[in-house]
C-alpha cells in the first residue's frame, strides 16, 4: 500500500483496515467471509441528484451500511449515462438508478446490447412529473389530457414541441410517451430530447423545451421559479408504479453477493424509516444539501408528504396515499419481472425494438428475486405475491398481463 491510498483509507475513517493491510498485527475488526470484501474495502454507490436518492443517502447518513458491516461511499453523478457507464465498468458497485435502464441497456435501447446490470430491488414508487411551461396551462391544466393537442398545436404555430425525459428506455421516457399516447399525440410529431435530471430547470428557463418529464424536485423547483406548472404526476399514470431500483454491477453481484446483501439491508431499512412520514422533514433538510440534491428544503419537504403547488394560478394537489413511497409493508421494495417485462413490451410498441425481445429470459437474468427474498426474510419484511400477475394503469385504464404480453399492447387514447 503506497502513501497515497493509506491517505485516502484514513481520510474515510479506515485507519485500521489501512494499518492491517500494511501488516500491522495490532488492527482488529471483523474479518472477511466468504462472498465478501476483505475488510475496509470501498463500495462505492452511485446516486443522480433526485429526492428519491433518500434511501441510499439516509442509509449512510444513519449509520446503517456501518452497522451492517460494509464500508461504502455514497457518490454523486452527472447524468444516467455516466451511471451507466460507470456500473457496466465497475467503478460503481451499485447506484440509485432508473428501473429500466438494465432492460434498455440489455436489449440495445439505450446501451450495448447483452451488457448486464442486475436488479437488486426496488428503492421507490411514485413521484415524478411532467412539467409544462406555465403559459400551456390555459390549454390543459392538472391532468387534462383533452386539452394537450391544442397545447401541441399552439407550440407548433410557433416552433418544433419539445419535451424532454432523461434516459431512452428508463422510467421519465416512458411515463412521457404513454402520456402522449393518452393524448393523443403521435410521438414522432414532437421533438423529444434526452437531458440529465438537474438540467431540466435551466434548460426550461433557456425555452430549450416545452415541457419534460423527471422525479422531484425539478418538477416542484420549476414552479418555485415561475416557469413551470406540474401538469400531471406519475402515480396519476400508474398508482405506485416501480420508479428507481437498486441496481448493481454483475462481477460485484457475482463475486461479492455477501456484501450486495448487505447494502440491501441498510437501504431497506432506511426505506422503513423514510416511510414514517415523521422522518420526512429531516430526510429533505439533508439531501437537499449541495453535497446531495442541492434544491431548497422545503420543495423537497412538500412534494415527499404529497402536497404539491401545481403552479400556474392551479392551486394545490394534496395526495394521500400515493405521494412518493420507500416501503410500503414491502409492496414497493420487491422487484417484479412482471414490470421489467412492461417495459421491454412498450420498446416495441413504441419503435425502440423492431421485435419482441425474449421477455421472460431477460427478466429472470436481471432481476436477483432468489437474494432480494434473502434479505426480506432477515428483516421479517413480507413478500408481495403479485408478480406475474396483471395489472392496470390508472390513467387510461389498461390492463397489461405480463404472462401473456402482446405487441398489440396500446395505451388507451382519452382524446375523441
Amino acid at each position: 500500500m503506497n502513501r497515497r491510498d493509506f491517505l485516502k483509507l484514513t481520510a474515510a475513517g479506515g485507519a485500521a483496515w489501512a494499518l492491517a493491510a500494511c501488516g500491522s498485527s495490532t488492527a482488529t475488526g471483523p474479518t472477511a467471509t466468504p462472498g465478501s470484501a476483505a475488510p475496509g474495502d470501498v463500495i462505492r454507490i452511485g446516486f443522480i441528484p433526485l429526492t428519491d436518492c433518500a434511501s441510499v443517502v439516509m442509509a449512510d447518513k444513519l449509520g446503517l451500511y456501518k452497522k451492517y458491516g460494509v464500508n461504502v461511499e455514497v457518490t454523486k453523478e452527472a447524468s444516467w449515462a455516466n451511471v451507466r457507464d460507470k456500473l457496466l465498468t465497475g467503478e460503481l458497485q451499485a447506484a440509485h438508478c432508473l428501473f429500466g435502464m438494465p432492460f434498455s441497456v440489455y436489449t440495445g435501447v439505450g446501451g450495448t446490447a447483452g451488457k448486464e446490470m442486475k436488479i437488486a430491488m426496488m428503492i421507490n414508487a411514485n413521484g415524478q412529473a411532467i412539467t409544462l411551461a406555465k403559459e400551456l396551462a390555459q390549454y390543459a391544466g392538472y391532468a387534462d389530457l383533452k386539452g394537450v393537442p391544442a397545447a401541441v398545436a399552439a407550440l407548433k404555430a410557433k416552433k418544433e414541441p419539445t419535451f424532454a425525459m432523461t434516459f431512452p428506455g428508463g422510467t421519465h421516457d416512458m411515463w412521457l410517451r404513454y402520456w402522449l399516447a393518452a393524448s393523443g399525440i403521435d410521438q414522432t410529431s414532437v421533438k423529444i430530447v434526452t437531458i440529465p435530471p438537474p438540467q431540466m430547470v435551466a434548460n426550461m428557463k433557456v425555452d430549450t423545451m416545452d415541457g419534460f418529464c423527471v422525479g422531484e424536485p425539478w418538477g416542484g423547483v420549476a414552479v418555485r421559479d415561475d416557469i413551470g406548472y406540474t401538469h400531471i404526476a406519475t402515480q396519476d399514470i400508474w398508482k405506485d408504479h416501480p420508479e428507481k431500483a437498486l441496481v448493481a454491477n454483475a462481477e460485484f453481484a457475482d463475486k461479492r453477493r455477501d456484501d450486495l446483501k448487505k447494502v440491501m439491508l441498510a437501504v431497506m431499512e432506511a426505506s422503513i424509516w423514510l416511510d414514517k412520514l415523521e422522518n420526512r422533514a429531516q430526510a429533505a433538510t439533508i439531501i437537499s444539501d449541495k453535497a446531495y440534491v442541492n434544491a431548497p428544503a422545503d420543495v423537497l419537504a412538500n412534494r415527499l408528504i404529497g402536497k404539491y403547488d401545481l403552479g400556474a394560478g392551479l392551486g394545490e394537489k394534496t395526495f394521500t396515499d400515493d405521494y412518493m413511497l420507500f416501503h410500503k409493508d414491502g409492496m414497493i421494495n420487491f422487484p417484479r419481472k412482471g414490470h421489467g417485462i412492461w417495459y421491454m413490451n412498450q420498446y416495441v410498441r413504441f419503435g425502440y425494438l423492431n421485435e419482441a425481445p425474449d421477455y421472460k429470459a431477460i427478466a429472470d437474468k436481471l432481476i436477483m428475486t432468489d437474494l432480494y427474498t434473502e434479505v426480506a426474510g432477515e428483516l421479517k419484511v413480507a413478500i408481495p405475491d403479485d408478480d406475474m400477475k396483471p395489472f392496470t394503469l390508472k390513467l387510461d385504464g389498461v390492463t397489461f398481463d405480463p404472462a401473456n404480453p402482446t405487441v398489440a399492447y396500446r395505451t388507451r387514447s382519452l382524446v375523441s
